[in-house]
């Protein structure tokens, strides 16, 4: 389908009245699974073959079992090899492998709005990832450096605490790159988190994955980064840090605005996820692996590139692996 071109703003939401306020349910339709990748159309996928110059690909996914030991609690991945016909060559199988270890989507069954469901206000067992995966995803990708932005400006990001990314540092970094995102982009956040991440040694790993709360940089949850987000009309948005978002979710709220956070309406105070997925279905990128994306881009100042993401077909599926490859 065509990009819309008269899309509505953050502020002019919902557009039907008895929607949740800031929501798009009905925008796409009243059964809509997809969201914002929607906005993907053919003519999103030919200005994205437009923006491959050199041929250099790059893939955007970890090691399955990166971060280690996991984050957040989540299982650890197991690998086997096995022998197959008498020695003559192998299976190998993949077990215990939590589907937001690593590299990841969130996808709209991740997380649902405490008092008005999942997105577009569909059954739970309507959504999955698979869905995504029969119609696959390719774009044009936007590379938003923000720690190279920081670093310019004698202020880097402190990657191992939960330093905020305000919405206007998004816009500054654009800016300073000369980036002009379009309807239908995916905008990909480098911080430098997995480059720091990289340098550390077992003992620190383990420090980072807990059992105290993973304490990560991040964008500041909040209306203000949602408006941002849903305003620059992208069809998603991933990051190279563990949540998009500071962790832990919230840290920065004072105590008064940790208390109106936990009511229904406010979660988003406490954490974007809970507008972004449910209200907007914006799909959620985390921990994807742009460090040697960016350097390139800053060599010769081309932030741009063609991303390809093939999530995998899991009926009902709650997230995914990205195995997302961006190509310039």
């Amino acid at each position: 389908m065509p990009v819309m071109s008269n899309l509505p703003s953050y502020d002019d939401l919902p557009i039907r009245p008895g929607k949740p306020p800031g929501s798009s349910w009905g925008l796409w339709g009243d059964d809509d699974v997809f969201g914002c990748l929607n906005l993907l159309g053919p003519e999103r996928v030919i200005a994205a073959l437009g923006e491959v110059r050199d041929g250099t690909v790059f893939s955007l996914n970890l090691d399955v079992d990166l971060p280690n030991p996991p984050l957040f609690g989540r299982s650890a991945v197991r690998h086997d090899v096995l022998w197959i016909d008498e020695g003559f060559g192998h299976d190998d199988e993949l077990s215990s492998m939590n589907t937001q270890g690593s590299s990841q989507w969130d996808g709209f069954r991740h997380v649902r709005h405490p008092q008005h469901g999942w997105y577009n206000g569909l059954a739970d067992e309507t959504h999955g990832v698979g869905h995504w995966a029969r119609r696959g995803i390719v774009g044009r990708g936007v590379v938003c450096d923000v720690g190279r932005w920081r670093l310019s400006i004698g202020r880097p990001i402190d990657l191992s605490t939960n330093d905020v990314i305000e919405p206007e540092e998004v816009l500054r970094t654009l800016d300073a790159q000369g980036s002009v995102v379009e309807p239908g982009d995916i905008l990909l956040i480098h911080t430098g988190w997995l480059d720091w991440y990289r340098t550390l040694d077992e003992g620190q790993r383990q420090a980072v994955a807990g059992p105290a709360p993973c304490r990560a940089p991040g964008l500041a949850p909040g209306t203000a980064t949602v408006r941002m987000l849903w305003n620059l009309h992208l069809a998603a948005v991933a990051a190279d840090n563990p949540g998009l978002e500071i962790e832990p979710a919230g840290s920065n709220l004072t105590p008064e605005e940790t208390t109106l956070s936990h009511e229904p309406d406010h979660h988003h105070e406490r954490s974007a996820h809970f507008s972004l997925l449910p209200l907007l279905g914006m799909p959620i990128g985390e921990l994807w692996d742009l460090g040697q994306l960016a350097a390139a881009c800053a060599v010769d100042g081309r932030w741009t590139c063609m991303v390809t993401s093939a999530p995998l077909n899991v009926r009902g599926g709650v997230a995914s692996p990205p195995n997302a490859l961006a190509l310039r």
